[in-house]
């Protein structure tokens, strides 16, 4: 069988993973991201069953999506992705490019994956994956790294001391707690933890409904801390960004165990 380094799948828009405005939601570009990386990394003969039977499991450590258009109920989309390199000795980086009708540019994507040890749930180095990736040499979606967030530290009170980020890209103004969660079947996948998708719909409902009519998400990169169990309750606070209007900084912490579940940043258009 023919290796493809670069994988394309087709999809439609779906009228249930469109919004009001019958536009493809955040979530639904995620999904059918997640979807084409799986299905990829299957046909490279390092999908689930097989890593499962060495006691290995991927897990999404950090994604950024940037969005450039969003399509509308049945239009086709087509997914390209490839694996990209390895960051910082640890990270496996898979881009990601979405397409619509006639070649308009939906999105692009770059995600950094860990390998664990699926029973421990500890990571593992690249070295130890049952083979290599193929090289994409300068094949690039987002020619950027995806760095830490580190927005200010979560507070019981429900409101949020500012803090500067040690890359010092990011000064939060106060932020408030804007959703509370316990997720729990409908939102666990095949590692019985919550599936990385939903933490952007979670983003997303942070948001009011004349934010979303007026505006539209431009870019949004999510960082993930500790995994989260059904029936564990999560905490979403979010603050703008100093200086910059559109942009906001998120923080999930999980209140069930004390830990920071995941850290986010959206910018805004409109």
């Amino acid at each position: 069988m023919e290796i493809k380094t670069i994988w394309l799948e087709e999809t439609r828009v779906k009228t249930y993973e469109t919004d009001f405005q019958m536009k493809w939601k955040p979530g639904s570009f995620f999904q059918v991201m997640l979807d084409a990386a799986t299905n990829h990394a299957m046909h490279l003969g390092f999908g689930y069953h097989t890593l499962m039977e060495r006691n290995m499991a991927w897990i999404l450590s950090r994604i950024k999506i940037v969005f450039h258009d969003y399509p509308s109920i049945g239009e086709s989309v087509t997914v390209q992705t490839w694996p990209k390199h390895i960051q910082q000795k640890l990270f496996f980086v898979r881009d990601f490019r979405l397409f619509g009708p006639e070649g308009k540019h939906l999105a692009s994507a770059s995600a950094a994956w860990l390998l664990i040890d699926y029973q421990e749930r500890r990571m593992l180095l690249p070295a130890a994956l049952p083979g290599s990736l193929p090289a994409t040499p300068g094949m690039s979606a987002l020619d950027e790294p995806l760095e830490k967030i580190a927005p200010p530290r979560t507070s019981t009170s429900g409101v949020f001391r500012p803090r500067t980020s040690t890359s010092g890209m990011f000064r939060a103004k106060e932020m408030t707690e804007r959703l509370r969660i316990q997720p729990g079947y409908s939102s666990v996948d095949v590692l019985g933890h919550v599936n990385s998708t939903r933490y952007l719909e979670w983003i997303c409902d942070c948001f009011s409904m004349d934010e979303h009519r007026c505006k539209t998400l431009e870019w949004v990169q999510i960082n993930y801390s500790n995994e989260v169990l059904p029936g564990e309750q999560v905490s979403v606070a979010m603050g703008q960004q100093e200086g910059s209007p559109g942009l906001w900084l998120v923080e999930g912490s999980n209140l069930t165990t004390g830990m920071k579940a995941f850290e986010a940043a959206a910018r805004w258009r409109g």
